[in-house]
């Protein structure tokens, strides 16, 4: 009929073709949400390190991406049709209209694994931008509405999208158990680094070391309570072994880029102390001294995302106990998604957090 407008059949989205091959297309736009699923208008999506990863080499670990792969798995939207059976994370029916923060992992709620409590761990996992499972970095996305957590009003569309990061630092320090008045050394003042310090902060974590290269970052752990570490112009280890009168550190815990750093974490911290990791390294392997690790009896854990953590992470936020938004450096539209991430990938013009607006 003459003036009725077609509904659009396609949207816009980065694709990941190879290495450092990001390129923006338009491709098929989902249909309408099964009876458990919501359809998502896409707001904002953060760039996170494993996203780098997979733009560096065309692949995390061992899971290559063999074709076009869409990018992206922090991020928040708003609720533009909800399934009949549509429960969100909270097990409250999920409304059009609704502005939520999106779990990327998707669990199958039926694995040994999941009914153990352990759905980061389960075996049929199903995540946002881990091929062949397209990501966020689009206009429109089909979710788990389980996935689906609504964020309070006065929170805004980025740090919605920033509770996947915090999420991840929340579960860092609960498997780093870490205790009042103990002492704490963070490498890597990244996004999730940066939340680590603060959850750790909060529990009571006295000194806390940050470890980096770069000073724009150091300065920010400053600004939340860390003692910060130049980790081009001095040895952390000796460093920190010269503010802890020879101690070392109760905990360490790993969020760079995996490589000698996993060492020195285990280098910097005291007989019978922890050490988590959360950095992937880019060659899929673990290099650790073991008479390091043996002689001092060290537990080491490896982060594997995070638990149930987002109604954490909503509460630490809305009642100001964590801030979401002191990391986010630049903004990007999504028709500009290559360009951030060249940028992101290179470290250039002081760069933190990016977040791509569609």
């Amino acid at each position: 009929m003459y003036g009725r407008r077609e509904k659009p059949t396609t949207m816009l989205a980065a694709r990941l073709h190879g290495p450092a091959d990001l390129r923006i297309e338009r491709v098929p736009r989902p249909g309408p949400p099964g009876r458990d699923e919501a359809l998502l208008r896409v707001k904002v999506t953060g760039i996170c390190g494993s996203d780098l990863h997979s733009y560096h080499d065309a692949r995390i670990g061992d899971t290559a991406v063999t074709a076009p792969l869409i990018l992206g798995h922090e991020f928040a939207g708003v609720v533009h049709q909800a399934g009949a059976d549509a429960l969100d994370g909270n097990g409250q029916q999920l409304e059009p209209g609704t502005r939520v923060a999106v779990d990327p992992a998707q669990p199958c709620q039926r694995c040994d694994l999941c009914q153990q409590g352990h759905p980061n761990l389960c075996r049929n996992l199903r995540f946002c931008s881990n091929h062949p499972n397209d990501g966020s970095l689009c206009e429109w996305m089909l979710i788990p509405a389980r996935c689906c957590f609504p964020i309070p009003q006065a929170m805004s569309d980025v740090e919605g999208a920033l509770l996947e990061p915090l999420g991840v630092g929340l579960h860092a320090v609960d498997l780093a158990k870490v205790r009042a008045a103990q002492s704490v050394a963070i490498l890597g003042a990244g996004s999730i680094g940066l939340f680590i310090l603060q959850v750790a902060k909060l529990a009571g974590a006295d000194p806390i070391f940050v470890t980096d290269k770069f000073s724009w970052r150091l300065k920010l752990a400053q600004h939340y309570g860390a003692v910060a570490i130049n980790c081009d112009q001095e040895d952390p280890v000796a460093r920190i072994n010269k503010e802890t009168v020879g101690r070392s550190v109760d905990v360490a815990i790993e969020a760079a880029w995996a490589d000698h750093s996993v060492q020195q974490a285990a280098e910097m911290t005291r007989p019978g102390g922890r050490v988590v990791l959360v950095g992937i390294p880019s060659d899929d392997r673990l290099t650790l001294q073991h008479s390091t690790a043996r002689r001092k009896g060290l537990t080491i854990k490896l982060c594997r995302r995070m638990k149930h953590t987002y109604p954490r992470a909503i509460r630490l936020a809305e009642g100001g106990r964590v801030d979401l938004r002191g990391s986010v450096s630049h903004r990007f539209p999504l028709r500009r998604a290559d360009e951030a991430f060249a940028l992101n990938a290179a470290y250039r013009d002081q760069v933190v957090k990016m977040m791509i607006e569609c």
